[in-house]
């Protein structure tokens, strides 16, 4: 079943980016469908979370989507070549959004290969933020997508896994943040070889 809108309107960032563990994340890019079961996920929250970008309330180009009502799609470069895709959650005005840090391969694994160049699925493909979004064809041309149409969306398989499944950790790369890099948004499935390698 794909999840609808109201999934991500609601106003705890924190409970959307550890339910979002064990969806399932498919984009359809030039016909092609790709997709997995999610493994990772970082909340940020507008209020109390120097990591976000919306913290400051700043309106600018790249932050402008996340002032949308939740269920469109926040896609930012780093280091020039990396996108990384999140979803805006809450309502409009509220700028709250989820990383997607880990996907564990299922659909259309053949052309993930291909946009990734590799030759066999290994961790390689889509164990990290920046890898995902290359193998699901992922870009900054998808800035404001709605993850509920048919180009990118996410279902509920009807997977729901246990608190003792769950690694909850700080945050990756956000030292910036000051105490709010500890805050334990960083949700992993225990056991995946499909989360990302950073500590």
């Amino acid at each position: 079943m794909k999840l609808s809108a109201a999934f991500y309107r609601r106003p705890d960032v924190v409970t959307i980016a550890r339910e979002l563990l064990g969806k399932h994340l498919f984009t359809r890019i030039d016909g092609v469908l790709t997709g997995g079961r999610i493994v990772e996920t970082e909340a940020y929250a507008h209020i109390n979370d120097q990591a976000c970008h919306s913290h400051l309330g700043r309106f600018t180009k790249r932050t402008k989507i996340m002032y949308e009502a939740g269920g469109v799609a926040y896609v930012y470069l780093i280091y020039g070549r990396y996108a990384l895709f999140n979803i805006i959650t809450n309502e409009a005005g509220k700028a709250d959004a989820v990383l997607i840090r880990g996907l564990e391969p299922t659909e259309g694994v053949d052309e993930m290969l291909l946009r990734r160049g590799l030759m066999v699925a290994s961790a390689k493909l889509t164990a990290g933020p920046g890898l995902l979004t290359q193998a699901l064809g992922i870009s900054t041309a998808h800035y404001g997508t709605d993850v509920t149409g048919d180009l990118i969306w996410l279902e509920d398989r009807g997977e729901q896994i246990p608190d003792e499944q769950v690694l909850a950790s700080p945050r990756v790369g956000i030292d910036y943040a000051g105490a709010d890099a500890a805050l334990p948004w960083r949700f992993r499935v225990l056991g995946s070889k499909w989360t990302s390698p950073a500590k």
